[in-house]
């Protein structure tokens, strides 16, 4: 077969001048007009549907996906941390731990196990994220080996297993700890920045939607210029639906950003200002601990607890939490260095580790449950709130692709209605 024959240069050029001619006429030019409005309703019709879909999915995300994720960052934190400070608690015991010691151990590790694997699900890309990461997943075993090295040791009564253990607490202060604390800023970062972005106004939806606006209108007025005739019913028709789309996405707009706002300042700004609480309680508590453990060698842990502690009420009360079960806990601490330094090893590790209702242990526990319950509070008023916003927004993406549809033939007929008066 030969190759399709394809019209000559001659001729192309007269289709051309042919429709520049008719374009100059008036019937030709409301046929450029109604094409570009329907194309003009059609592009605006897939530039708010998307638009409308791409923040969903991102507000969804949030609820679904990021805040689990910096949730997760933040349990890592808060099991090595109580894993730190109970391993020193049954250390204290003596030979024989306690076994609900040893249990709430093993829970913190197999809890911070959990969430690393749940947090390195998704640090692709950021680098940082990353080291934090690896940085955990290599090192929390060699933490582990050393903590039941000094279990095995303080077992057969040999002095060495406090040095071990003290070698382990170490290394959560300096590597672990710190990692995990950096993950979890990254994470809580990453759900501020797309928070940001599902609170923003969509611009480029919006002008389009404007332009199209803008264009029916002028096309009315040309035509009622043109014929006299105040009314057009498919192009009135047509605006209606845009200018409804606008209302209807600026109110949802607002209803959604003032949803996401409430998410931000009662749900996850106020667990990071909990978590920074529960940061500093468990870090004097593995202080507290750790001093005794160190058998009057303990003057750092002892001076970093006396640098914390005082800054644990102020956080308290920021977070919304009451005090008073931190302030119990820093009476039974200051009897705890009173007796340690008088001579009284023993009752002090008692005070320190003991059941006594007024000691240190639940004292802690108290406040450690406060912090717990805020925390779930907070992250229920999040998924509240983000909830709201998406609800709010959810039936624009069907809404603004039927309005469009709508927009698109009521351009069609109105200007079809016209041009038939000229046949």
């Amino acid at each position: 077969m030969g190759a399709p024959v394809s019209a000559p240069p001659a001729q192309r050029g007269d289709s051309v001048r042919r429709l520049a001619r008719s374009a100059r006429t008036t019937p030709g030019r409301l046929g450029v007009v109604a094409t570009a409005l329907v194309l003009l309703s059609v592009l605006t019709g897939n530039v708010g549907a998307l638009t409308m879909q791409g923040r969903l999915n991102t507000i969804s995300g949030l609820v679904e996906h990021r805040e689990p994720l910096s949730a997760a960052a933040q349990q890592i934190y808060r099991s090595l941390s109580d894993a730190d400070a109970t391993a020193s608690s049954a250390f204290l015991s003596g030979g024989s731990e306690p076994p609900q010691l040893r249990e709430r151990y093993e829970i913190d590790m197999g809890q911070a196990g959990a969430a690393l694997a749940k947090a390195a699900s998704d640090v692709g890309g950021i680098a940082a994220a990353e080291d934090q990461v690896d940085t955990l997943s290599k090192q929390v075993p060699v933490y582990a080996g050393l903590v039941e090295t000094a279990r095995t040791n303080n077992r057969l009564g040999l002095p060495i297993g406090s040095a071990y253990l003290r070698e382990a607490s170490t290394l959560m202060r300096t590597k672990l700890l710190p990692a995990a604390q950096e993950l979890y800023a990254i994470d809580t970062q990453r759900l501020t920045d797309e928070q940001d972005d599902a609170s923003g106004v969509p611009w480029f939806a919006l002008i389009v939607m404007v332009v199209l606006l803008a264009a029916l209108i002028a096309t009315q007025v040309y035509l009622t210029r043109k014929t006299n005739r105040l009314l057009n019913v498919g192009l009135l028709t047509a605006s209606i639906a845009i200018a409804l789309g606008l209302i209807w996405g600026a109110v949802a707009g607002v209803v959604s950003a003032s949803a996401i706002s409430d998410a931000r300042e009662h749900g996850n700004q106020q667990v990071d200002a909990l978590v920074q609480a529960r940061i500093v309680a468990l870090k004097c508590r593995a202080d507290e601990t750790l001093t005794l453990v160190a058998r009057g060698d303990g003057a750092g842990y002892e001076q970093e607890f006396q640098k914390l502690a005082p800054t644990l009420p102020g956080l308290l009360s920021k977070a919304g939490v009451s005090d008073k079960d931190a302030q119990a806990w820093l009476e039974a601490h200051k009897k705890i260095r009173e007796l340690d330094t008088g001579g009284q090893f023993d009752q002090a590790v008692a005070l320190a580790i003991g059941p006594d209702q007024n000691g240190a242990t639940a004292a802690f526990n108290r406040l450690d449950q406060d912090l717990s319950q805020a925390i779930q509070q907070g992250r229920e008023k999040f998924v509240d709130s983000t909830s709201t916003a998406y609800n709010a927004q959810e039936a624009l993406f069907p809404g603004i692709a039927l309005l469009a549809v709508l927009a698109a033939g009521g351009s069609f007929l109105g200007i079809r209605q016209r041009l038939r008066e000229y046949r």
